[in-house]
């Protein structure tokens, strides 16, 4: 009787926790909320094919990528960074490891982790480079956007590399259950993020280096191991994607990721991620994640030219960024 009366009592507290949770992400997040749920309904308006379940899924798993590289993409503007070289790193590590399974024959397990490895290591590099040297982040991600996307152009000769392995083409086609595999990747990710940096001391020193830099130095916060470890999360992130990817299209091709940063830096803003570093959450990088990828979705459904495409989408991120500015200067 004392243990069904205990167990009530948690339920009750748990369910009031979750509750309090989600009023409160509500209320965080009830601008880019609307704006989503206006944009859903305008485009099931203007074309029946938008809320279908088909339609739902593919959506979700074409957000996955920009999801995977937007999460780490918070946590570098949060430090005050960036990192232009996302889409790269994603493209050779792809086609390295698809590379690897065609041309050498090795197994699958044994490439994919030497693809992930490759993109860790280089968003070590970056993060050594930007700590040790103090070159800015932006000229530091450019050089490696060039570098990256130079030695996939070199390693494949600039043209793509098919991959038919079963096995490996599972990794970016399988369900489990009706999910898409690169969903629950992204959804594995998603938590691991939120408790990074909600749950941890790395999450707190993360807000702590972007919120003011010289105060966490006098806090003794090691801010040059900060940034190393956001880069290589990063790294980790865009190899991972591009390996994923890669077994999505059956081949792994030099010119895949190109502006794919930029869809998640406005994700990121989007989402509520200042420009100026401090702010930012992972919970609303998702939203963000999702505008995007509703708004690309709905403008192919329409038949929209991808030139105004684009344009569109720029007037989305200086709309955003205007907005982060105004809130900014209420404060």
């Amino acid at each position: 009787m004392q243990a069904s009366v205990t167990k009530n009592k948690n339920n009750l507290i748990l369910t009031y926790i979750l509750k309090n949770s989600v009023v409160k992400y509500i209320k965080e997040n009830l601008g880019i909320i609307i704006g989503l749920a206006v944009m859903c309904t305008i485009l099931s308006i203007l074309s029946p094919a938008f809320l279908t379940k088909e339609n739902i899924i593919n959506v979700l798993r074409q957000v996955s990528t920009n999801a995977n590289l937007a999460f780490g993409m918070t946590l570098a503007i949060i430090i005050n960074g960036i990192d232009l070289s996302v889409g790269s790193i994603l493209a050779l590590s792809g086609t390295i490891t698809a590379g690897l399974i065609t041309f050498n024959n090795m197994p699958v397990i044994t490439s994919v982790i030497i693809g992930i490895i490759i993109g860790i290591s280089l968003g070590l590099f970056n993060g050594i480079v930007i700590a040790k040297t103090g070159i800015p982040p932006f000229i530091v991600t450019l050089a490696m956007y060039n570098i990256a996307r130079g030695a996939a152009y070199v390693y494949t000769g600039g043209m793509p590399v098919r991959t038919m392995n079963e096995q490996f083409n599972f990794i970016g086609n399988g369900y489990l259950g009706p999910i898409p595999l690169p969903v629950i990747y992204t959804l594995i990710f998603l938590v691991t993020m939120y408790i990074l940096m909600n749950k941890t001391k790395f999450g707190r020193y993360v807000y702590a280096v972007g919120g003011n830099r010289d105060a966490a130095r006098f806090s003794g916060i090691n801010i040059k191991k900060i940034e190393i470890a956001v880069y290589t999360i990063i790294g980790f992130l865009s190899g991972f994607s591009g390996i994923v990817l890669c077994a999505r299209m059956y081949s792994g091709q030099p010119t895949v990721g190109v502006g794919f940063e930029l869809d998640a830096i406005a994700a990121c803003v989007l989402g509520g991620t200042s420009m100026m570093g401090g702010i930012g959450k992972i919970g609303g990088t998702v939203l963000g994640v999702l505008v995007i990828g509703v708004l690309n979705n709905g403008l192919n459904l329409l038949n929209i030219n991808s030139f105004w495409q684009l344009i569109a989408k720029g007037v989305v991120i200086l709309l955003a960024v205007y907005v982060d500015i105004l809130k900014k200067k209420k404060k």
